[in-house]
């Protein structure tokens, strides 16, 4: 009954953020300066083949009339058609936006589901990375407060935090790509290409992960049913492992669940470096185009995917500590 509840209460409020989410970069994609029917068409073509081509499209519409219209497709599984990528996967570009050939755009859902498996791919390496470095780590610092570990995460955290990501990117791929030649740095034709980009993001990741789980080990520690524990006989290990970790694993779920979904909506600045083929790059090209139902496409995956995300983490930890009420 309870999960019933859980799942229909979020699930609800989900579907709010999600509507608000898309209509908000709907409207901010139309109030903006800038014509895409311009791109489209190419800078050369006369403002009356402009205006032609923008009213067949609907883009001369009324905001909220576009926005009935769009999500009556998307109700469907529908997120429209790219407007300048072809679906014969040619260069982008060309003002043949005539009804012959505009059937052959690009599907929005097709670019998103060719993409989202490697920065998925990409995300849960980095997670993974960051955890083996982060855990041990935060662990060590919470169960020794003011001591030497807890000073060595905090040196460890505040030098991660600093380091530029786009820096990192690019020493990394001098030192590895170019001078070692281990790994390669731009593109992707296999996992090795991932490599490199998930070890800038869990240098990203890792800071928080210790910060939040020395401070969350360190509070459990100081809990009278951990002194209890230790009166009852149980070993220092036993405690750490079945008391104060279960307890302090709670604020990292939540940290994990929103870093997580942060890098599903496309690590923009490392996948342009390395010229990753993901989300982020798929975003950063979208914009620059004015490709307005990529863009929109993109907004409603990546806030779903959000959402889902962090209702499996409340319902996780409420799994862990039933006391939770979300």
């Amino acid at each position: 009954m309870f999960l019933l509840g859980f799942l229909t209460r979020r699930l609800a409020q989900g579907a709010v953020i999600v509507l608000l989410v898309t209509f908000l970069i709907f409207t901010l994609l139309r109030v903006i300066p800038g014509d895409p029917v311009r791109l489209m068409v190419g800078g050369m073509a006369p403002d009356t083949l402009v205006e032609q081509i923008a009213e067949e499209m609907g883009l001369r519409d009324p905001i909220p009339v576009q926005f009935a219209r769009y999500m009556s497709g998307v109700v469907q599984g529908d997120l429209g058609q790219s407007f300048v990528r072809p679906a014969s996967g040619a260069a982008v570009g060309g003002a043949a936006f005539d009804d012959a050939t505009r059937g052959e755009r690009a599907q929005v859902l097709t670019l998103i589901a060719e993409t989202a498996p490697y920065t998925i791919q990409l995300a849960l390496l980095a997670m993974a990375l960051a955890l083996l470095v982060a855990v041990p780590i935060g662990v060590f610092a919470g169960l020794s407060p003011g001591r030497w570990p807890d000073r060595v995460a905090l040196y460890l955290g505040s030098v991660f935090v600093s380091v530029p990501n786009f820096w990192l990117g690019i020493v990394l791929a001098l030192v590895f790509s170019v001078q070692l030649g281990w790994l390669p740095a731009i593109g992707y034709e296999n996992f090795a290409y991932t490599i490199l980009p998930a070890i800038v993001l869990a240098v990203e990741i890792a800071p928080f992960i210790i910060r939040t789980l020395s401070v969350s080990v360190a509070q459990v520690m100081r809990e009278s049913y951990i002194g209890a524990a230790a009166v009852r006989g149980l070993g220092q290990t036993r405690i750490i492992m079945a008391h104060a970790l279960k307890n302090a694993s709670v604020p990292l779920l939540n940290l994990l669940g929103v870093q997580f979904s942060l890098l599903l909506g496309g690590v923009l600045v490392v996948e342009f470096i390395f010229d990753y083929p993901g989300l982020g790059l798929l975003t950063i090209n979208a914009v620059l185009q004015r490709d307005f139902p990529l863009i929109q496409g993109i907004a409603i995956v990546t806030s779903v995917a959000f959402v889902m995300i962090n209702i499996f983490v409340d319902l996780l930890a409420t799994m862990i500590d039933p006391r939770l009420e979300y």
